[in-house]
């Protein structure tokens, strides 16, 4: 039974990593890097990995741009921005 849990933490562990790699987004222009982009957070709210390393996503907030290492980091802090930005 423990064995599993093991396993069950594991696997939620490495699709949380694998959510939080870097990429490139296009527009019209061609691609864009992320890591380019000006964001107002140093780390992301939800988990807090470096944005200057781990941008793959933005959100505008209040007027403010933030940035997020993964999209499932985006929409949780996009259910209760105020959770995150109140740490």
């Amino acid at each position: 039974m423990i064995n599993s849990i093991n396993k069950l933490i594991g696997a939620i562990v490495i699709a949380f990593l694998v959510s939080c790699q870097p990429s490139e987004k296009k527009h019209e222009g061609g691609s864009v890097k992320l890591s380019d982009v000006k964001v107002v957070n140093e780390l992301d709210p939800v988990c807090e990995m470096s944005t200057s390393e781990h941008l793959k996503d933005t959100l505008t907030y209040q007027g403010k741009l933030y940035g997020f290492c993964s999209e499932n980091c985006k929409e949780e802090f996009k259910a209760n921005p105020e959770k995150f930005l109140n740490k």
